[in-house]
């Protein structure tokens, strides 16, 4: 238990310090978004939705750019999104590294 409270304090310690750099990104991700929204004539709401999933590489194909601009912009979307989620996955890393290091690895 004590592990997972340690791990809980330190990951959002952890975000806390990386928020500006995820904000960061979260903005750039809903400004390409709406960018493309416009292009495309889709409403704002499946615009945010079409950069979110795209950013997160998960695609569904519910809603797709029919124009080369937004494809290009999908691409560059995609890109953004996975340094976006290795950010995230490297905070989480680091942070069970550091809760393993102060209560477990005294056992070995």
């Amino acid at each position: 238990m004590q592990f997972t409270l340690s791990f809980l304090q330190f990951f959002f310690q952890g975000l806390y310090l990386i928020s500006p750099l995820l904000l960061f990104f979260a903005v750039i991700i809903c400004g390409l978004g709406l960018i493309s929204g416009k292009i495309e004539g889709w409403n704002k709401i499946n615009s945010l939705y079409w950069a979110f999933v795209t950013a997160t590489t998960v695609g569904y194909g519910d809603i797709r750019p029919s124009s080369k601009r937004v494809k290009g912009i999908a691409i560059v979307l995609a890109i953004i999104g996975m340094m976006f989620t290795g950010i995230i996955i490297a905070a989480t890393v680091h942070t069970a590294s550091l809760a393993f290091d102060i209560h477990i690895k005294p056992y070995f």
